[in-house]
Order: structure tokens, then sequence, then C-alpha cells
């Protein structure tokens, strides 16, 4: 498999002028181990652009490194520090809240 770097792919899915915050992480895959997932909070105004913003990230980063689902939420869940939470966002996407 190849390795694919959060970061990288929430640099360019950040990059779209919708998307005001993003957060990567994997989700399990049968087929691959994990498939690259994103959750996205959208700029205020802003209309669900989930082909556009896939394209944009295909377009920047390649077709291994563009989330596989890109899931918009109203805010990216947060740890007691502040950081965000993968975890909880990963429960929230398997278990299609």
């Amino acid at each position: 498999g190849f390795n694919v770097f959060p970061r990288e792919v929430e640099d360019a899915l950040m990059s779209h002028p919708a998307v005001a915050q993003a957060a990567v992480f994997g989700v399990e895959d049968e087929k691959w181990g994990e498939q690259v997932t994103a959750a996205v909070v959208l700029r205020d105004g802003q209309a669900d652009q989930l082909d556009d913003i896939t394209a944009h990230v295909r377009a920047l980063k390649g077709a291994v490194q563009t989330p596989k689902v890109i899931r918009v939420v109203d805010r990216l869940p947060q740890t007691a520090v502040g950081k965000v939470d993968r975890r909880a966002l990963r429960g929230m996407v398997e278990s299609g809240d």
C-alpha cells in the first residue's frame, strides 16, 4: 500500500475555497486495509460541493491520496486538549452519524 499523510491531504482540502476546516483519517477497508476518509466543515454560505472538492484534491494530490469518503460536519470534535478527535470522527463515519 501507499503511505498517506493526513496533514498533506488536509492542506489540499483546506485550499478549496468552500472548506473552512478538514480532518483526514483512515477507516477500515477490506480491500485496502484502510481507506482515506475526510470530514470537512464548510465556510458559511457554502453549499455542498463534494464533487468539486474531490476533484480539487485529486488534481493536487493524485487519486491515491484523495479521500474515498468526504463527510460534511457542523464541527470537528475535539479532545480535552483541543486537538481534533480522529477516533470520534472515525466512529461517526463508521456508524453513519
